[in-house]
């Protein structure tokens, strides 16, 4: 039982990131690898200003903040620079990887002598579920909102944008801090739950943050009352699951990265409308006796 706890409480952390790679991946269309370098950021600083004393609400704030500065950073390279999303990512995850060594002053940082977030009166389950339902209601609201609906319609348009002398650059650069500010509190609070905070931490999140969106979007899309947030967070729940009965079942931990992309591969085969492959097989087979009808025609 603890292990499946330990499991859902992992999935809440991680479903914060995967809200801030929903924004670059699902709305802005932005490959964003940058945050395999925001996601450790938000752990090293966190770590950092706990271990002088800081306050570890306050520390997730800074985190937000470097989150925000490293996306701003990252579009700067794809708008300003004109260095294409792909690299511009990468360059900024590269980059990352020395500043938070510097950060840190060290490859890692325990905190099992500090009080962190979880050493209050609630559970780590309820306080983490507090989090994720706070961060997503806002999220939800601020997609309500004139720069919410301007955030969607560029990822979809951006020409309509254009034409409504929307600022598409200014747009894009709020979304890019948005997103790697919301991946750096998931490495912020991951850090203090796990009580350290290690330079590599970022390793594979870009794909855990796709498989849950992708995940929860394909099992969840025929919901229609449900909001995309939601799917996003569920999906990251069932991703933990999916890991954890893999590890349950007695698989390697090598092998995880193999299950993800299992995990994936059947997320996106899901996606695979059964009316339109029904209305195909259809079609062949009435191709198919047409065919036949045709030859039997000649042959008499």
């Amino acid at each position: 039982m603890e292990f499946w706890l330990a499991t859902i409480i992992q999935g809440l952390v991680f479903a914060i990131m995967a809200l801030g790679v929903f924004i670059t991946y699902k709305i802005l269309d932005f490959p964003d690898l940058s945050v395999e370098g925001t996601f450790p950021l938000g752990a090293s600083i966190t770590a950092a200003l706990i271990v002088k004393g800081v306050n570890p609400i306050v520390s997730i704030i800074f985190a937000f903040i470097g989150g925000a500065i490293a996306g701003f950073c990252t579009g700067f390279l794809n708008i300003k620079m004109k260095i294409s999303n792909l690299l511009a990512g990468i360059l900024v995850m590269t980059g990352l990887y020395s500043i938070n060594l510097r950060v840190m002053g060290k490859s890692n940082i325990h905190l099992f002598e500090y009080k962190t977030i979880f050493d209050g009166f609630l559970p780590p389950i309820a306080l983490l579920l507090i989090i994720v339902i706070l961060i997503k209601i806002g999220m939800d609201l601020l997609l309500k909102t004139q720069f919410g609906v301007s955030l969607k319609a560029l990822g979809d348009n951006p020409q309509l944008v254009r034409s409504l002398g929307i600022s598409e650059d200014k747009i894009k650069f709020y979304g890019l801090m948005l997103s790697n500010g919301l991946v750096c509190v998931s490495g912020a609070i991951y850090a203090q739950m796990q009580s350290f905070s290690d330079v590599g931490m970022g390793a594979g999140i870009i794909v855990a943050g796709l498989a849950s969106i992708i995940f929860g979007i394909s099992i969840f899309k025929k919901i229609k009352f449900m909001k995309f947030t939601t799917m996003a967070i569920l999906g990251s729940l069932l991703y933990r699951l999916c890991i954890g009965v893999a590890l349950k079942l007695g698989l390697p931990a090598g092998d995880l990265k193999l299950v993800t992309v299992i995990i994936i591969s059947l997320a996106l085969g899901l996606k695979i409308n059964p009316k339109k492959f029904r209305l195909k097989k259809l079609s062949f087979n009435k191709k198919i006796n047409l065919v036949s009808r045709r030859e039997g025609e000649v042959n008499a």
